[in-house]
């Protein structure tokens, strides 16, 4: 059967070209008939050989475009996110205005992480006693209170009531109110009591509620009450001892709030001294870093600033200059990002027309930008013990 079948085929391969060779016409039609078809696939073989040579050039050639169109989808669709993101967060705050609070109040940032407040003297502070005092009943604040360096011997492990009795001595006493974000322990703030205890000063300062380990949610009207409370409590202790308050940063609004409760009741400090203030919170929020994408975006004031007074927060330093009348020092650094420069001298601007206030000494001290102390550093300034000296009077005895 084999070999029939074998003859057969080759017979029709036999007349198949013989019929080809009879007829010319076949011969010029190769898409056609069983020679054609052979034709065509030696040809189409030849094509897809042709076909396999040039492939991966003509992938690598496809794929530069495709790769590129892969770049930009990724590019569209982060452009995309972001303005997703940039539309809804005025709105979320708008909606949310006390996320607004937190963002001012920053209290939730404790840095430097890990530091236990009840243990001053691991940060080189072991002349400073830690205690905890209640403004409101079952309400609690933490406290420091660091005697001027010469006492650093007598002070160890010395218990409150030998720290309290400290303040009979005739060194002054400087009651400070710290900024936003941290606690009492943030590094620039402990170099500053250091640098002032050096001076021959007490340094007493505490964490508002809802700051460090001290109880409560922050709130303007708290942080007045609580600045109000320790006061007064130094105060009653200190007699004719002078008792300044400094405040750096947001810690300049307590301070104008405190010192104006303190003129309006008749008995001011003896000095405020205003370390990197603004106007009012208002103007320090459009001047802020953080506001500067948002800054020129229609509708700012009412998706941003006016969340922020939804919350009853103001720090009106610039309405309190014209209720303050005792002596003014504000210091500034020009390179002061966080508080621009602008706002403490137009702070100082106010302060000099204020009628309360004429008759007081009213100085401002730049810092050149070229010192770089910026918005934290001021401390490091050589100048700044002159600088006190001369707005405060004689140097504290140092012994």
């Amino acid at each position: 059967m084999r070999k029939r079948s074998t003859l057969q085929t080759a017979e029709q391969d036999t007349d198949t070209g013989s019929l080809l060779d009879s007829d010319p016409d076949l011969k010029q039609r190769p898409g056609r008939g069983g020679g054609g078809g052979g034709g065509g696939t030696a040809a189409a073989a030849a094509a897809a050989a042709a076909g396999g040579r040039q492939g991966p050039e003509v992938e690598r050639s496809m794929g530069t475009p495709f790769r590129r169109l892969g770049v930009m989808g990724k590019m569209k669709r982060m452009l995309l996110w972001f303005l997703v993101v940039y539309v809804s967060v005025p709105i979320v705050i708008k909606l949310c205005p006390s996320i607004q609070a937190k963002l001012v109040f920053l209290n939730f940032v404790r840095v430097p992480y890990f530091i236990d407040l009840k243990r001053p003297f691991d940060l080189g502070l072991n002349h400073t006693h830690n205690y905890y005092l209640e403004p409101e009943e079952g309400t609690r604040i933490g406290v420091w209170h660091t005697v001027p360096a010469h006492m650093w011997r007598d002070a160890q492990d010395k218990d409150g009531d030998w720290y309290d009795g400290t303040f009979s001595s005739a060194h002054p006493v400087i009651l400070y109110l710290h900024g936003n974000s941290g606690t009492r322990g943030g590094d620039h703030r402990v170099q500053l009591y250091k640098v002032l205890s050096s001076l021959g000063y007490h340094v007493v300062t505490f964490d508002y509620r809802g700051w460090g380990d001290s109880d409560g949610s922050p709130a303007e009207g708290d942080m007045t009450s609580d600045a109000l409370f320790m006061y007064d409590r130094l105060k009653l202790r200190l007699k004719k001892t002078p008792l300044y308050v400094w405040g750096h940063s947001l810690g300049t609004g307590v301070a104008t709030n405190l010192v104006r409760r303190l003129c309006d009741r008749g008995n001011p400090p003896d000095a405020l001294i205003l370390e990197s203030p603004f106007t009012n919170i208002r103007e320090e929020a459009k001047s802020h870093p953080f506001s500067m994408v948002y800054r020129y975006l229609p509708g700012f004031d009412w998706f941003f600033l006016d969340a922020i007074t939804a919350n009853n927060i103001r720090f009106s330093s610039d309405e309190n200059m014209s209720h303050i009348s005792c002596p003014l020092l504000i210091l500034h650094a020009e390179d002061d990002s966080v508080v621009p420069f602008h706002l403490g001298k137009k702070l100082y601007d106010m302060a000099v027309r204020s009628q309360s206030l004429s008759g007081h000494k009213v100085h401002f001290v730049p810092f050149h930008s070229s010192l770089g102390y910026r918005h934290k550093l001021i401390y490091r300034s050589p100048e700044l013990p002159k600088i006190l000296s001369d707005f405060l009077g004689s140097a504290p005895p140092v012994q």
